[in-house]
């Protein structure tokens, strides 16, 4: 697992590490029943506070996606099933209705728009419209 933390960002520190852990499994990278590094040995590595890493440990088994085991350690969670509550749902609406404000201000059209989305789905291993389809056009 590798986490890197931007000090300059406005993000703060325990919520780049839920980011960059959820980054990791959508990715692969991580599976489930992968171990995370304990407490302790993330905030040596990333040279944090560890109460940051626990705060963000406590975050991410709270959402499901990681379970600690008492005595073995902490793992990506063998049973989460991704879920969005309306408030979360509600709330990614509107980032990224401030990111698509923020692109009309910079010049980028919609056309660029897409082009990005089906980028980043395509990197995190989602499927694209494109691929989608390609699909369905070939059944």
């Amino acid at each position: 697992m590798h986490i890197y933390i931007d000090s300059r960002s406005s993000t703060s520190i325990w919520e780049q590490i839920v980011q960059q852990v959820k980054e990791s499994i959508v990715k692969g990278y991580m599976t489930p029943n992968d171990k995370l590094p304990s407490v302790r040995e993330l905030s040596s590595i990333l040279v944090v506070n560890p109460n940051t890493v626990s705060k963000a440990y406590q975050e991410l088994e709270r959402q499901g996606v990681i379970e600690t085991i008492r005595g073995r350690g902490t793992f990506v969670s063998a049973h989460f099933e991704p879920k969005a509550d309306k408030q979360q749902l509600t709330m990614m609406k509107e980032s990224l209705k401030k990111m698509i404000i923020e692109a009309k201000y910079a010049g980028v059209d919609q056309q660029m728009l897409h082009q990005w989305i089906e980028e980043i789905m395509e990197e995190l291993g989602g499927e694209t419209h494109a691929e989608r389809t390609k699909r369905d056009e070939n059944n």
